[in-house]
């Protein structure tokens, strides 16, 4: 029988490669976005990819979505959280009601997929638990005054989770991107960048599966990449 993946945040970028690697890695993947047309899509050309339409920043159409996976496929062996929400903007700007969105799903969506799904990894005494996010966790610029506070909230999250959850057989991991994705809208939004300016989202499904399936004598918690010229 095959191991299920969990992925959140199946997007046209990141999202997307992750089912496409974890897929062609033998898993059975479920996926979570709100975009119910691009999950069928994507359900349609990868073999093994379910698709389940969903808001995580909304607690109870999360749960209900958790419980649908559970009765029909179990529980996962590996969970990727990769749904992002962003409040751009300096402190006097940001609207609190984007920031308390940004909350819910970078935090509080985290925290209820983790206590949903970690019970049965240590049952099993394997599992792993990655959180894709980028550097705002570390740092706080003017202008991601009401998504850095979250990012680096999910990252100490995970920390906990990492410092908790690991000697029981879960490996919990972080891994920021440092980088402008390559994408259609951020092709346009920097048109006149070289190719290698842009991180390639297959190379960063690639980075993950290798996160995920770690030796448990060398695992890492943060995991950064960037293009190799990126400045930082």
């Amino acid at each position: 029988m095959k191991k299920v993946c969990l992925i959140t945040g199946v997007g046209p970028g990141t999202g997307s490669a992750l089912v496409r690697r974890f897929a062609a890695g033998g898993y059975r993947v479920i996926m979570i976005a709100r975009d119910a047309a691009r999950l069928a899509a994507i359900e349609k050309d990868v073999t093994d990819a379910h698709a389940y339409p969903c808001d995580v920043a909304n607690e109870a159409q999360l749960q209900a979505t958790l419980e649908a996976i559970e009765s029909a496929w179990g529980f996962p062996h590996i969970l990727i959280h990769n749904a992002v929400a962003a409040a751009r903007g300096e402190y006097l700007d940001i609207e609190p009601k984007a920031m308390d969105v940004a909350w819910r799903v970078n935090v509080m969506a985290l925290m209820h997929l983790a206590r949903w799904s970690s019970p049965a990894m240590i049952d099993r005494g394997e599992g792993a638990i990655v959180c894709t996010g980028n550097t705002a966790a570390y740092r706080g610029k003017a202008h991601f005054a009401g998504f850095a506070p979250t990012k680096a909230a999910q990252r100490i999250l995970m920390e906990s989770i990492a410092r908790a959850s690991g000697p029981k057989g879960i490996h919990a991991a972080f891994l920021a991107i440092d980088a402008v994705i390559d994408l259609e809208w951020t092709r346009k939004a920097f048109a006149g960048q070289p190719d290698d300016f842009f991180c390639k989202p297959e190379d960063i499904a690639e980075n993950c599966f290798a996160l995920a399936h770690q030796p448990r004598s060398a695992w890492t918690f943060d995991m950064v990449i960037r293009p190799f010229g990126e400045t930082w």
